[in-house]
């Protein structure tokens, strides 16, 4: 699994184009402010063993929103950080629970649309560790 993570002022998506023909509503333009932007994208080894990466991944969204003591974070999935994608269905299941895990921890989680293709809007904060990119 590889990570592209940024700490944003402010994060606005909106969904633009359909990729995936079974995939729901994609709603409207959303805003969050001071978060923790994840872009996750789930490989075919990661389908393995999920509940060990899940804990990896918690942790590292954690680490990164502690930065700032960030309690709203974005999950987004993003299959352009590597050649090879796990399937759609994995992908979207972890995306769904990690989100409950971080909600279940005192997190605000927005996820993007899966299977959309977004238009976004990303301020970042200024110091080195608020770009990190990290293969789990």
């Amino acid at each position: 699994m590889k990570l592209l993570m940024f700490l944003a002022r402010q994060f606005t998506f909106r969904p633009f184009e359909k990729m995936l023909p079974d995939t729901a509503d994609g709603g409207s333009e959303v805003q969050v402010t001071d978060a923790a932007v994840v872009f996750v994208h789930a490989e075919p080894q990661d389908e393995t063993d999920p509940a060990g990466l899940e804990t990896k991944f918690v942790k590292n969204v954690k680490w990164i929103a502690g930065k700032r003591e960030l309690k709203n974070v974005v999950l987004h999935s993003f299959t352009h950080l590597a050649e090879a994608s796990a399937s759609p269905q994995f992908a979207e299941a972890f995306l769904q629970g990690a989100a409950t895990r971080l909600r279940n921890t005192g997190y605000q989680v927005t996820l993007t649309p899966f299977g959309w293709v977004c238009e976004w809007d990303l301020s970042v904060f200024g110091e080195s560790l608020a770009k990190v990119f990290k293969s789990l």
